[in-house]
């Protein structure tokens, strides 16, 4: 459980799983956006995430827009840092800059977004707890950060009087790293984990062996990502295995990120309703063992954490 359970303005739980607002005035149009915010409040959804950096503002501003009316019902988070660094002047321009766009005074979650090394950790957690003093930010939350640097920020995050009660890693089918020191470490600190890409970029849809675009095929940094060839075969297989289940590939591989004990809850993500569709249907999804142990043996997982792998 997380440190400090995440709700909604007006008391309820936020939901399990999370809709990124990532593609929010980009591959999807404002039109495209209303109708993917639609669909994930039909389906039951409260949390969305977003960040500064996202479409240059316009998943800020589309997501303070369709939010507005409800939002003592939603759980809205943002991310600083990824531009700029973690310096106390950049996040408080920023998140400035996201409430403006937002239309919101505060919000429910805000995330470093990446690690920056270069900005003493009480300058950045000094600044975060300010925040929340001034009753701006309810939790604060780390995304893209090592198990060791999670810890590291906890301690100095402790000594400001706050805490980080939520991670955002990537985590996927073929993307298992995560679960070497990160995920372990969330469970026995007791930090909720949201993982990002649970679909590898679309590559865990089947879309890209039926000849469909998308990431992988438009942007370098998701084809080199996902360009082993193992990686591919992984998907294939998961193609087959939907086939002989009857279920979306989408559907299982967001199935089994959500399955992880430590996962409090998977980000989903789409550029359509009709894309988003067999992810929201993965909420509904209970693996049973051999269904997971069927997935699970589909990707290898990665080696312990340990330099004497001979007694692992």
């Amino acid at each position: 459980m997380p440190n400090a359970p995440l709700t909604t303005a007006d008391g309820q739980p936020a939901s399990r799983f999370v809709f990124g607002t990532m593609q929010f005035g980009g591959r999807a149009d404002a039109a495209a956006s209303q109708a993917l915010f639609e669909a994930s409040r039909a389906a039951g959804i409260t949390h969305f995430d977003t960040a500064h950096v996202y479409t240059d503002g316009a998943s800020e501003t589309l997501l303070g827009r369709f939010a507005a009316p409800e939002r003592d019902r939603l759980f809205i988070a943002t991310k600083a840092g990824y531009k700029g660094g973690a310096a106390r002047d950049n996040i408080l321009r920023t998140f400035d800059e996201s409430r403006t766009r937002l239309g919101m005074d505060s919000v429910d979650l805000l995330y470093l977004h990446r690690w920056d090394g270069d900005t003493p950790l009480e300058e950045t957690f000094e600044t975060l707890a300010g925040l929340q003093d001034r009753g701006l930010v309810r939790h604060v939350g780390v995304s893209n950060y090592a198990a060791w640097q999670v810890m590291k920020a906890q301690a100095v995050a402790r000594s400001f009087g706050t805490g980080i009660d939520v991670i955002q890693p990537m985590y996927n089918l073929v993307k298992r790293q995560a679960e070497v020191e990160i995920l372990p470490m969330a469970a026995t600190e007791g930090i909720a984990v949201q993982p990002y890409s649970p679909l590898g970029g679309g590559l865990l849809s089947g879309k890209y062996a039926a000849g469909g675009s998308g990431r992988l095929t438009e942007d370098d940094r998701y084809a080199a990502r996902y360009a082993p060839d193992w990686m591919h075969e992984a998907a294939a297989g998961l193609v087959r295995l939907a086939g002989e289940t009857g279920h979306d590939p989408a559907t299982l591989a967001v199935a089994w990120v959500a399955a992880h004990p430590a996962v409090t809850g998977p980000i989903v993500s789409a550029r359509s309703v009709a894309q988003l569709g067999p992810s929201l249907a993965a909420m509904g999804l209970t693996l049973d063992a051999d269904l997971k142990a069927r997935l699970d043996a589909l990707a290898p997982a990665p080696a312990p954490a340990t330099d004497r792998l001979e007694e692992a």
